[in-house]
């Protein structure tokens, strides 16, 4: 009975360190105890006193074996931990009237990142919740400064995919420039915009100083008739713009007559040089946002100003705003400010490899390193929408991913930097180390004569004298440093001491590259990494990797510990 009692506070004491990863709480595990067996609250001292001996064995544990254990023993409360988690993970609820339709509106000059990542998972989430309609719409109306690319248009549907959220309409704003020209036509007769030929720092001056530039006052037909030569190229870049009539005076500077249209002769990557003259992001996606009938916006609070430039259009013509919200900036520690045109400018100098570069914070990198969208998704609806700047690190988009690819990642070993050591006196052996240390999918048989490679960083700790455990396969002692040589010392566990356990290669392994964030490792691993081509797996006491090539060399992704 006693025995079986302290079986029952094991799995829960396990549950509870793994839930709150730390040492399980007394007062939990107790509550849960009682709650599941109100017999024993007769003998409260006594299961006290299991209950204290039992916690203090599983604090003294690591992470990685008490899932391991629960893993094997009550597998239930792992799959109780998630399903509890993801029912808690909930979005604000949203102001809802009649129907939702949200949209992504990314300009397409580079992949995704993770913090596009984050809008396409928001609005996606919310247009699922109340059966609405999601939008991917491009707003690549700037073919100079941020000027899109081809293959990003369908790097984005694709991503969109991959992380579950699949649009339900694509619209492409380059596709629709003669439908912004008749709303500015529309709005050039109703006299609320006008062709400026002031130079911009003459503007500027006036704009400050709250006065009208002098062509403020022209009528709708002269207006009209610049616009018409705007379109057919008789003004050079520079030379006029066309902008909303909103209040000189104005307290915000910001929203004093603004620039609804300028010149661009630069050809479209998609359209060509079929248009000259191409609409500000204001006012091309206040126009879309009524054609598409958006409910919601989600917006960065840092753009608060395009939502007050919007209105006047929107007044203008009898429209009804979309409800917004707003969301603090995220600063993701282990990137740094690594904007789209930078990592462009940097892959095109040879700092990184490409998009996929697992240093940098594209969509197309973290699938390429075995990061799970799901793990994304959840780390992004945890985030929310809140206005507060928040600061992250990505070991909590790591944990997520983890609890993911645990349970499917085999093990393996892989050494980088090898240094060969010979081990005197070892019989010939084929050591046979289990494909994952909790769930039995077998083992890998690893052949050994004598000699194998082991890390550099290993080799340089190593003290003559010192008795260490070659991981799954034998003990030995160090005879010497440089050049590294060891003896057969057996297989007797109970004189190794802990953390004296290290990993190793055979010398007649695969030649392994692993591209990661901080360097790229190249070294020696198991035969059986070449069967494992598109899978993410676990080198041992290295990291999870995803295998990407088994050429003549082997290419791993690094994902993270």
């Amino acid at each position: 009975m006693k025995t079986e009692i302290k079986r029952v506070i094991r799995k829960y004491a396990l549950q509870n360190a793994i839930k709150y990863d730390s040492a399980p709480r007394k007062d939990a595990v107790m509550s849960k105890l009682m709650g599941l067996h109100p017999e024993l609250r007769s003998k409260i001292e006594e299961i006290t006193l299991l209950v204290e001996e039992v916690l203090a064995d599983v604090a003294a544990m690591s992470p990685e074996q008490r899932k391991a254990e629960l893993q094997r023993t009550a597998p239930e409360l792992i799959e109780e931990l998630y399903e509890k988690r993801e029912k808690e993970r909930r979005l604000p609820e949203l102001d809802v009237t009649d129907g939702v339709v949200m949209r992504i509106a990314p300009n397409p000059n580079g992949p995704p990142t993770l913090g596009t990542a984050r809008g396409i998972i928001i609005n996606h989430e919310y247009a699922k919740t109340y059966n609405g309609k999601f939008i991917l719409r491009f707003d690549d109306t700037d073919p100079k400064i941020k000027r899109p690319m081809l293959e990003a248009y369908m790097w984005y549907e694709e991503d969109c995919e991959w992380l579950g959220a699949k649009p339900d309409e694509i619209v492409i704003a380059s596709d629709r420039i003669d439908r912004y020209y008749e709303y500015a036509e529309k709005l050039i007769k109703m006299g609320k915009a006008y062709v400026c030929f002031c130079a911009q720092k003459t503007f500027k001056q006036l704009k400050d100083s709250k006065k009208a530039c002098p062509h403020r006052g022209r009528d709708a037909k002269n207006n009209l008739e610049s616009w018409k030569k705007m379109l057919v190229g008789e003004y050079d870049e520079g030379e006029a713009v066309l902008r909303i009539k909103t209040d000189i005076k104005h307290k915000d500077p910001a929203l004093r007559d603004w620039v609804a249209f300028r010149i661009i002769k630069v050809a479209h990557p998609r359209v060509g040089d079929k248009y000259q003259v191409w609409p500000m992001l204001d006012f091309e996606s206040a126009i879309e946002d009524h054609l598409l009938g958006i409910t919601h916006i989600i917006r960065g609070k840092d753009l608060m100003d395009s939502e007050k430039r919007q209105k006047f259009i929107y007044e203008y013509l009898g429209w009804k705003y979309p409800k917004t919200l707003h969301w603090g900036r995220i600063k993701i520690h282990e990137f740094g400010k690594l904007s789209t045109s930078g990592m462009k400018k940097a892959i095109e100098e040879g700092l990184y490899e490409g998009w996929d570069d697992p240093r940098l914070p594209t969509i197309r990198s973290f699938r390429r390193r075995g990061i799970q969208p799901d793990a994304i998704r959840n780390f992004m609806i945890d985030l929310g929408i809140s206005e507060t700047d928040i600061a992250v690190s990505m070991d909590t988009l790591y944990a997520e991913n983890r609890k993911r690819i645990d349970p499917m990642a085999n093990r393996y070993f892989f050494v980088h930097d090898p240094v060969r050591m010979a081990i005197k006196n070892a019989p010939p052996m084929v050591a046979k180390a289990p494909l994952h240390p909790s769930i039995d999918r077998g083992v890998r048989e690893i052949s050994v004569r004598g000699e194998v490679f082991v890390c550099k960083d290993d080799a340089e700790r190593t003290k003559k004298g010192e008795i260490l455990r070659l991981k799954d396969l034998y003990n030995i002692k160090i005879m010497s440093s440089k050049p590294l040589k060891a003896e057969h010392m057996g297989n007797d566990l109970s004189i190794i001491k802990k953390g004296n356990i290290i990993h190793w290669a055979p010398v007649d392994g695969v030649k392994v590259e692993v591209l990661a964030p901080d360097r790229k490792y190249k070294g020696i691993g198991e035969e059986g990494i070449k069967s494992e081509l598109g899978n993410v797996v676990q080198f041992e006491r290295f990291g999870f990797v995803k295998i990407d090539s088994v050429d003549d060399v082997i290419g791993a992704y690094f994902a993270h510990k």
